[in-house]
């Protein structure tokens, strides 16, 4: 009988993991340097953030092509992900480049989400949906092109930056939109699952 195949935890897409997680504190300071209005260390804190997202699709392609899944990266993962886009709306709050009550309400409903799937749902399979998918790539490239010192550059740089920045704020609320409507669909999903298993 063939024994099931042991994956180890020491592979690279849970190194790729752990980097993310260590990566955060780094990704805040640069940010939150100088009060957020350092032009180079805003610059390396978007090299950060945005090296953490081309990672975080990386690890997760390697993990299924190379059958390489863990317990421990089914854990560790969304906590990378969700770690570093919720230091980045902390840090663009306390910067003033990101209302608090949409920080607030975001991490809310990211975190509520990601601790019912670790807890309650160990054996719900619930897939990623649409929704879900369009809201990471709307919050990524909004909070990423709100890391750049986009405000703070002078000169001929001035003006095409502000216009970035309002694009940018618009796009992080079309991220906040559809944050919201994936966690109802989220939630709906959750109560659905739980009502078939009653039947």
């Amino acid at each position: 009988m063939t024994q099931p195949r042991t994956v180890s935890n020491w592979n690279l897409p849970n190194l790729l993991t752990t980097l993310r997680i260590v990566m955060v504190p780094f990704f805040g300071w640069a940010l939150l340097h100088d009060g957020g209005d350092s032009v180079l260390w805003r610059t390396v804190a978007f090299a950060i953030f945005a090296a953490a997202m081309i990672t975080d699709k990386i690890d997760g392609d390697i993990a299924r092509a190379r059958n390489l899944v863990t317990d421990f990266g089914k854990i560790a993962d969304p906590i990378a992900d969700k770690a570093i886009t919720g230091m980045a709306f902390i840090a663009l709050s306390v910067v003033g480049d990101v209302w608090w009550w949409v920080t607030i309400l975001v991490l809310l409903r990211e975190w509520s989400v990601t601790l019912l799937r670790l807890s309650v749902l160990k054996d719900v399979v619930l897939a990623a949906s649409q929704s879900g998918k369009i809201k990471t790539t709307l919050q990524a490239a909004a909070l990423g092109a709100l890391c750049l010192p986009l405000r703070q550059v002078e000169g001929a740089l001035e003006t095409p930056g502000l216009v970035v920045f309002y694009l940018s704020q618009v796009l992080l609320a079309g991220a906040v939109a559809m944050t919201m409507w994936s966690g109802y669909e989220f939630f709906r999903d959750v109560r659905r699952q739980r009502a078939l298993a009653r039947d």
